[in-house]
């Protein structure tokens, strides 16, 4: 898999992560779906926010240290 795609399907993925994160939260602040559901309901939206931070903060992490790799490569390529 080359650099590109791995960057383009890591920030597919933390995409995905962050609206989960939002959705989440709007099952549990807005939804009355989800309020009338109980603890059923809590349980919802508390597993859309965690799935949601498991997908969204590993992958900025490596996604930030795949951009720095880059970036010293291409300093590297230029300094020769």
């Amino acid at each position: 898999m080359t650099d590109k795609t791995l960057i383009t399907v890591l920030k597919i993925i933390m995409t995905t992560g962050l609206c989960l994160i939002a959705l989440g939260v709007y099952f549990h602040l807005y939804s009355e779906a989800i309020e009338q559901m109980g603890v059923t309901g809590m349980i919802i939206s508390a597993c859309c926010v965690a799935i949601g931070m498991i997908m969204s903060l590993p992958t900025k992490m490596f996604l930030t240290f795949v951009l720095v790799k880059r970036e010293e490569d291409l300093k590297h390529h230029k300094l020769h």
